[in-house]
Order: C-alpha cells, then sequence, then structure tokens
C-alpha cells in the first residue's frame, strides 16, 4: 500500500520533459528567444502550438496540489522552511552559476548578427563578462532594449513558485475552510466552464495591457493566472470529485483542445506578424486559447488518473528525482550546444537529433554527479541525504470535497 500519487508524478515528469524539448524546439522557430538557429523557420510552430498554452499553468496545478499534500503533514513554520530550502539554493545556483552562459552567447550572437565595422566600436563588450553580469554593469543594450544581469531566465518558474508559496502560507486557515458549496462550481460540464471563463477573462483584460514578461516585478497578467490555478491545485489536490470529473471528462476535453489548437493554428497562418486581425477576431481567439489550455490541462489530468495510478516503478522513482535537475540544467545546454552545433552546418536532421541527445545527456550527467556529491545535493534540488522523495505528491484517502 502507498499513499503517494503516481498519476501527478507523471504528469509532473511529462510536462517538464516536454518543457525541455519544446526549448530545443525554440532554437529553430522564428520567435525570439536567447540563440537561434541560422535555419530557423515556422515549419515546426505548429507543434510548438500543441502545448505552449497549458504546459506552465498545468505545472503550478501540480505545483499547488503538491503544496497541499505538505501543508496537511507539517505547521506554517515548516512548511514555509521547508520549500524555501528546497527552491532557493537551485535558483541561486541557476542566477550565478547555470544561467551566466545563457547570457554570454545570447551576447555573442547578437554581435554576430552586426555589420563587422560595428563591432569593431565595442572590443571590450565581454571582457571581465561574469564581473559585469554579476554586478550588473554590462551595458549590454541595443535597439530592443537592455540586457539585465543577474538574471535568471528559464527559472522564473522557480521563482514565482517562492512567491506563491510564501503569499499562500497566510491563507492556509481560510483554505482549508473551503466550504463543500464551492464544488458545485465545477460539477457536471463546468468542471470546463467556469475554471475557462475565469482564464479568459484574465486574458482578454490583463494580457492586452501587460502581456507576459516573466519579470516579477511587472508580470501582472501571468501572477493573477498562475497564483489562481496553484490555489486551485492546492484547493482540488485530495477532491475525488474533481480527479474523477477530469477522467469522466478526457475525451470530450481532448477534443475540444484539438479543435482549439487547430483554430489558433489557422489564426495564425492567416495573420502573421504584422498583420493586425479585427479587434473582435483577437477578442474570440484570447478565449479560444484559454479553452485550448484549460481542456488540454482536463484531458492530462483525467488520461493520467485513469491510466497512471498505480504506474510505479524503477524508472517513474528516478525521474521523479531527477526532473528536476534537467529541468535545471537544460536551457543551458541548448543554448551552448545549439550554438555550437550550428557553426558546424549539419544537415538538420542530423543536428536536431544531436541537440535533443546531448541536452538529455548533459541533464543526466548534470543529476547523476549531484546526487553522488553531499555537498551538491540541495544545490540541485535533491534532500541533503540520499532517502526517498519525501511525499509531496501524496495523499490519504481523497473522498473530501473541495
Amino acid at each position: 500500500m502507498t499513499d503517494r500519487r503516481y498519476d501527478l508524478d507523471w504528469l509532473r515528469i511529462i510536462a517538464f520533459g516536454l518543457l525541455i524539448l519544446y526549448h530545443c524546439g525554440m532554437f529553430y522557430v522564428t520567435w525570439d528567444w536567447h540563440v537561434k538557429s541560422s535555419r530557423a523557420s515556422d515549419a515546426i510552430e505548429p507543434l510548438m502550438m500543441l502545448t505552449n498554452p497549458w504546459r506552465l499553468t498545468l505545472l503550478f496545478l501540480i505545483s499547488g496540489a503538491a503544496t497541499r499534500f505538505m501543508a496537511d503533514k507539517m505547521n506554517p513554520w515548516k512548511l514555509t522552511t521547508s520549500r524555501m530550502g528546497r527552491l532557493w539554493p537551485p535558483l541561486l545556483l541557476a542566477v550565478f552559476v547555470i544561467v551566466p552562459p545563457q547570457s554570454y552567447f545570447e551576447i555573442v550572437e547578437a554581435l554576430q548578427a552586426l555589420p563587422a565595422a560595428l563591432v569593431a566600436q565595442y572590443p571590450l563588450v565581454l571582457d571581465n563578462f561574469y564581473v559585469k553580469y554579476a554586478t550588473a554593469s554590462g551595458n549590454w543594450c541595443d535597439n530592443d532594449g537592455c540586457l539585465s544581469t543577474p538574471t535568471y531566465n528559464h527559472m522564473w518558474f522557480v521563482a514565482y513558485l517562492i512567491l506563491y508559496t510564501l503569499a499562500l502560507v497566510p491563507l492556509l486557515p481560510l483554505l482549508r475552510r473551503i466550504p463543500k458549496a464551492v464544488s458545485v462550481l465545477i460539477a457536471g460540464p463546468f468542471l470546463i466552464i467556469t475554471p475557462w471563463l475565469i482564464m479568459a477573462a484574465l486574458r482578454v483584460t490583463l494580457f492586452p495591457i501587460f502581456h507576459e514578461s516573466h519579470d516579477f516585478r511587472e508580470d501582472w497578467y501571468l501572477h493573477p493566472l498562475y497564483f489562481s490555478i496553484f490555489l486551485f491545485g492546492f484547493a482540488v489536490a485530495k477532491s475525488d470529485v474533481f480527479f474523477q470529473g477530469c477522467a469522466n471528462w478526457r475525451w470530450p476535453a481532448l477534443a475540444i483542445a484539438v479543435c482549439s489548437w487547430a483554430a489558433m493554428v489557422t489564426y495564425f497562418g492567416a495573420y502573421p506578424d504584422g498583420v493586425t486581425p479585427p479587434d473582435w477576431l483577437r477578442f474570440i481567439m484570447r478565449c479560444v486559447h484559454e479553452l485550448d489550455a484549460w481542456c488540454a490541462i482536463i484531458a492530462a489530468l483525467g488520461f493520467a488518473h485513469r491510466y497512471l495510478k498505480a504506474a510505479d516503478g524503477p524508472i517513474r522513482q528516478m525521474l521523479t528525482r531527477a526532473i528536476f535537475p534537467f529541468y535545471l540544467i537544460h536551457q543551458t545546454l541548448i543554448v551552448v550546444t545549439g550554438h555550437y552545433l550550428d557553426e558546424l552546418r549539419l544537415p538538420l536532421a542530423v543536428e536536431a537529433p544531436l541537440l535533443i541527445g546531448a541536452t538529455a545527456l548533459g541533464c543526466w550527467l548534470f543529476y547523476d554527479l549531484g546526487r553522488r556529491v553531499p555537498i551538491l545535493r540541495v544545490w540541485i534540488g535533491l534532500p541533503s541525504k540520499s532517502q526517498p522523495n519525501a511525499a509531496t505528491l501524496s495523499t490519504r484517502p481523497v473522498g473530501e470535497a473541495l
């Protein structure tokens, strides 16, 4: 017998795995990123859009659920110190050790894009790079703005988790008193309708003003969205009604998500960058974007609850521990490897698998080294001692309502 939620473990593994593959794809698409392939195109952008609307929202929901399981086993002070002790060291390691190469190669590629005569005017731009990076004295600017350092880049997710955990702790007494009547709001088809309406309202009101910056000081569209989802995950973590509802609605939700994705691919194909759609159509498509996001999440939770509740084994156990260290290091591996692979001008059919393979190998080596060296474990998000991962995604009998 076990009290561990294997379905949520697997969803966390899958979502982070998709995130790593997504960032490999970012090297090859036309969207702005730290470094770019010289052969970047829009060829795989529809494929990228399959996960773009929902992947991170799902991760915040799972994080909220994990926090609930922890909060039910410890007092608020212990919860806070436990979460901060597991999140702050990896974030600091990222900001001052792992992320700097990303900024370095971003500057290198920006310089390579300039005319040679202009580059010659900035011979010292990369001298003492790390000192400039760490002290925010690089003054690395172009027409699009300045590169702010030190920075967390892809680790913004962890920074937001820290903020949301600290904001949640004072709300614990209130969250534990959520009345059973609230479950009516997600009964039957309202499992899809109610959260979608909230997400769509945020998208059509706040997104046009603030967009998505991943700068915690000004991300006033994503904060309401992700913090709400984080709290929702906390609230439904032990609701058998919710997870069974997801399982019941998994096929309709998947069909709606696929249709919404197809609509968005068609929309962006008809209105590429530089072509402005009518306001009424933009409004509709923002709602479609959130319908895609929430229905994909319902489908993911439903299929996982239906097929992965009892899916345990050594692979799950290893990946449950390893996936966060993989996330910690993956983007730097992609940036550095992609930069040097691009110089070789290999066929894309060879280069892309090499990039993915090198990233996967580097992730494993980083995790394997970190787990074997006791002093490094806490810095890569592992417990300080070799022990089973505390049941952060576990629960006792789940008959209670919201």
